[in-house]
């Protein structure tokens, strides 16, 4: 492709320096020393060196040399496993890697993007399915979840998609305003408008002054939506993509029939006062800040983990406040959403370059299987963990020695390249409001809306983000009065259409109906 080729291109001038910072401690590398047992598959009884170049995830705890679960893992496979983890999780800085051909034996980049298309496409990884038979958990991982993810039946990488079958965000509300007011959480979108109609003019706070509003939202952009997405699913947007016309023609998803309605319900509000004038500033900082602080009523926000972390927020000033959540308000024909189904994730490949392809294919088998989940999850028993039956007590002066995370968390090879604790429906039993926790995800996966088509085609990951900020310059526009509503989306219609857009859509109805005949 001729994006892939600019990038790698360019990518290629800077990789010396990098490769050299990474192997003299440039990046967080940690390998368990050798392997105290197994054998490699073609009988050599010393162990297999495997070299992983990852992201990782930021957030985790550093790995440290000698680390005990790198050893457990080096003991079972035969392995002596190198874990090179980039600064600051930069999955820029494993391209750049990439590029020096300097090559790793097993590389998790980012999934659907130029960089790693173009991995496939210049034959530096392997094509995996020739491994499948001696490592079912991948191949069911693979085959199960993602079996759109190859091209003519090759797989050449794991994938991992955020939030592709899970979502933790909701409307979160001031269950203490509504009481206040006299109102429930809204069902439907006449009640949406009714309680934040409440809490911008009814003095919901009770203090006296005309200093609330009911909703804010992130500023509208080209990765997180337009902050108002609940309407449009309310209207009808069927598919979070893009939408199908009545011949079964893909269509951008903002020509659907809902679009206008959405649009004047959506400036209605701002235009009635009942949306916070600042939202085109807000960040998600901003946004949540607003809420502990009693200037706004409802905004959308991250839960799942951050249940409790909303509360604390919340409680620092207005100690007696109260939250609620609920699933978003339904239309006139019961169409509801909010959260969009991911396409965006993380891809796991073994390099051409690897001198022992079947145990780096092992390795990941291995850290998608049921006993690796365990063992990244818990340690090693009498170690780092004792079972009482069903009852786990975490030793955790132990963990802390082997980047586990505090209270239960898993270690830091656990997140990132294969799993989230969102998508893997874990959370230990030491975490505060587990159970309301847990409700949160299966609401806002209950308000998860579907991709029509799954996988992003090579025109969608080099022109998409163009294209998205078109159409967010035109909602912008449109919502402040710039543009009347049904001259803007005719107007964003044919300049999307007309920079790219066409020929993207030729694409991605070729891939709907190739994913149509698999199915």
């Amino acid at each position: 492709m001729k994006g892939t080729k600019k990038i790698i291109a360019l990518l290629l001038a800077a990789a010396t320096a990098f490769s050299a910072a990474a192997c003299s401690g440039g990046g967080q590398t940690a390998s368990g020393g050798a392997a105290s047992g197994g054998a490699s598959q073609e009988g050599n009884s010393d162990p297999v060196p495997i070299k992983w170049l990852t992201t990782g995830d930021a957030a985790a705890e550093p790995i440290e040399s000698g680390d005990r679960i790198i050893t457990e893992i080096n003991s079972r496979l035969g392995i002596n496993l190198e874990v090179q983890i980039v600064p600051e999780g930069n999955v820029e800085k494993v391209n750049v890697a990439m590029a020096s051909g300097d090559y790793p034996d097993v590389v998790t980049g980012a999934y659907g993007t130029s960089a790693t298309q173009g991995w496939i496409d210049n034959g530096m990884v392997v094509e995996l399915n020739q491994f499948f038979d001696a490592n079912p958990d991948m191949k069911a991982w693979i085959e199960n979840d993602y079996p759109w993810s190859g091209t003519d039946g090759k797989y050449y990488g794991v994938p991992f998609i955020v939030q592709y079958n899970s979502a933790n965000n909701l409307i979160i509300m001031r269950q203490d305003w509504l009481d206040n007011v006299g109102l429930s959480y809204p069902k439907t979108l006449d009640e949406m408008r009714a309680v934040l109609e409440a809490f911008t003019n009814e003095d919901p706070d009770g203090n006296g002054q005309n200093d609330t509003v009911g909703y804010t939202a992130e500023k509208p952009s080209n990765t997180g939506g337009t902050g108002f997405d609940w309407v449009f699913f309310a209207y009808g947007r069927e598919y979070s993509d893009y939408a199908l016309d009545e011949n079964g023609n893909v269509i951008p998803w903002f020509e659907y029939d809902g679009f206008v309605p959405a649009m004047t319900y959506i400036k209605d509000l701002w235009d009635s006062g009942l949306v916070d004038k600042e939202l085109m500033l807000n960040d998600a900082t901003k946004k949540e800040e607003k809420f502990y602080q009693g200037r706004v009523g409802a905004i959308p926000a991250v839960l799942y983990r951050h249940v409790s972390r909303q509360e604390n927020s919340l409680h620092e000033l207005f100690p007696d406040a109260s939250m609620v959540y609920d699933l978003p308000p339904t239309g006139e024909d019961g169409s509801f959403g909010l959260n969009k189904q991911g396409k965006n994730g993380m891809f796991t490949c073994i390099t051409a370059a690897c001198q022992n392809q079947a145990k780096a294919a092992e390795f990941i088998n291995f850290m998608v299987s049921d006993e690796g989940n365990e063992l990244l999850r818990l340690g090693l028993e009498g170690i780092h963990y004792t079972k009482d039956g069903d009852t786990i007590t975490y030793n955790e002066e132990e963990r802390a020695k082997d980047a586990f995370s505090p209270d239960g968390w898993a270690h830091a090879l656990a997140w990132g390249s294969f799993y989230w604790p969102l998508e893997s429906g874990y959370m230990p039993d030491t975490e505060p409001n587990k159970e309301r926790a847990l409700e949160t995800v299966e609401m806002a996966t209950e308000a998860q809306v579907p991709n029509l088509v799954k996988q992003k085609t090579p025109l969608e990951i080099e022109n998409g983000s163009s294209l998205e900020d078109i159409f967010i310059q035109y909602f912008s526009d449109m919502l402040q009065g710039k543009i009347e509503i049904e001259a803007g989306a005719k107007e964003l219609s044919e300049k999307w259409r007309s920079q790219g857009g066409e020929e993207m859509l030729k694409e991605v109805q070729a891939a709907y109906e190739a994913q149509g005949a698999a199915e």
